[in-house]
């Protein structure tokens, strides 16, 4: 996990320093695909099995939809699960009191909603920080986020929250791109889009496939994509 995590200090050291502009737009980009990459295997269990970095903290899904309460230590999110779905989740007047995941279940409208209360993250959580791999990994399993804040903070910690998240690819209050995306056994990439593209090409399509060894697909942009949103899986 270590060398995961200098490599992904590195690519965001090279990006800070690059400037962008059209001639470092396609170095830029494959810098985006391959910490996106890096990211994704922080929390992506290998071969499949156990051991993954949400073990210990997710439960089993279950009714129609899941909402996962996010925020730092000691915000309220334990009291906001015990009111809304009479469970009992330790509080407590200091930080770090939920410890592992505690689930909830509502009925609305004849809908089974699971809520998840999640232990608290810290600034730099996608960087490796306390518990917040285990946690992101969890969150990404949720249908709906819910950032829970504390009135008495600054709101800041909002924006702070909501980086943790996009840094491990978690899309907040937006639309995934219209991609249409197709595997093949051969012929190379084959790239069609039906609107004009602001920072995409073909050849920066066919880099960023080829950081996760993927060289015959047709790829379809139906919407302009950009950098922020390329993320395979």
């Amino acid at each position: 996990m270590s060398s995961t995590l200098a490599k992904i200090a590195e690519i965001e050291a090279e990006m800070a320093r690059t400037q962008k502009n059209k001639a470092t737009a396609h170095h830029l980009g494959l810098l985006k695909a391959r910490l996106a990459k890096l990211r994704r295997e922080l929390i992506t269990p290998k071969g499949g099995g156990g051991g993954g970095p949400g073990e210990g903290f997710d439960v089993a899904k279950t009714g129609d939809a899941r909402i996962g309460f996010v925020g730092f230590p000691s915000v309220g999110k334990s009291t906001l699960l015990s009111n809304l779905a009479g469970v009992y989740s330790e509080v407590a007047a200091y930080e770090f009191t939920t410890l592992t995941t505690v689930p909830g279940v509502i009925r609305y409208k004849g809908a089974k909603i699971q809520l998840l209360d999640l232990p608290g993250i810290i600034e730099g959580a996608k960087d490796g920080k306390g518990r917040g791999r285990q946690v992101i990994a969890v969150a990404r399993t949720c249908n709906l986020i819910l950032i829970v804040l504390d009135v008495l903070k600054p709101l800041g910690h909002k924006k702070i929250i909501e980086n943790e998240l996009e840094g491990f690819g978690i899309r907040l209050n937006s639309k995934p791109p219209n991609i249409g995306f197709k595997k093949k056994d051969k012929g190379g990439i084959n790239l069609t889009a039906t609107c004009p593209q602001s920072e995409l090409d073909a050849e920066t399509v066919k880099s960023i496939l080829a950081e996760y060894k993927i060289h015959n697909a047709d790829v379809t942009l139906r919407s302009d994509v950009v950098w922020y949103y390329w993320e395979l899986g």
